[in-house]
């Protein structure tokens, strides 16, 4: 019969429909997720970048300061 093909369609539209809901939610999730990472990772580099900013140019050795590698 015609009305439960379409009853049998319209039930598996809908069964897809809650399927991708969820997966959107999910996605959501991981993308606000990925979001406050981002955001620390931000933070941390720019206090990282600050500090090596503020290192003395006198604590690091130059090129020629360094000792050559064993192998050489």
């Amino acid at each position: 019969m015609m009305n439960d093909e379409v009853l049998q369609r319209l039930e598996q539209l809908e069964t897809r429909l809650a399927f991708q809901d969820d997966t959107i939610e999910l996605l959501n999730q991981e993308i606000a997720a990925q979001g406050g990472e981002i955001a620390l990772l931000k933070l941390q580099l720019s206090l990282l970048s600050k500090k090596f900013k503020e290192i003395q140019p006198g604590q690091i050795a130059s090129q020629a300061e360094e000792t050559p590698p064993p192998h050489y």
